[in-house]
């Protein structure tokens, strides 16, 4: 374990959450993925965590490890066309990670969740957390659309409201 991570994680408290999205940014990031599913049957959701707990941090738990226990803990692999996605922000590690469920996988691939994260990261980087993530699901509905178009019998499977873990 590096200590510079392990720093920065009992550094930052839960405020960074708040500090980086306040209300106001939770607000449209809810109303992006509204506004995306809309054109699409998919289903996605954003969750965000300040940072690990010091078990999963003495455990060298990764971001993708983390988003991964995340997709499991809010049930998006429960969706009756297998067609969740997890968008998850790790801010202390400032990574983000996409996590699909197979469905959704098989079809879009890991090359265009790396494209898309890279960008949200790189958002990040210039102190640009809102629309960063704003473009983000943005870029996800347009993968859903084109693999999972609304056939007007859209039922919201998921919460749109960030999770703010």
């Amino acid at each position: 374990m590096k200590l510079k991570r392990l720093l920065k994680h009992f550094w930052l408290g839960s405020s960074a959450v708040k500090h980086c999205l306040p209300k106001s940014a939770l607000d449209n990031i809810e109303q992006a993925i509204k506004q995306g599913e809309k054109n699409h049957a998919g289903q996605i959701c954003f969750a965000v965590e300040a940072s690990l707990d010091s078990r999963d941090l003495w455990a060298n738990k990764t971001a993708r490890q983390r988003a991964i226990e995340v997709f499991s803990q809010l049930r998006i692999w429960d969706t009756e066309q297998n067609n969740g996605v997890l968008i998850y922000l790790l801010l202390a590690d400032r990574d983000v990670e996409i996590v699909a469920d197979r469905g959704v996988d098989n079809k879009i691939g890991k090359q265009a969740w790396e494209a898309i994260c890279h960008d949200m990261e790189t958002s990040f980087r210039q102190g640009d957390f809102e629309q960063g993530i704003v473009k983000s699901i943005r870029r996800v509905s347009q993968h859903l659309a084109e693999h999972y178009p609304n056939t007007g019998e859209k039922v919201n499977e998921l919460p749109d409201k960030p999770v703010v873990m």
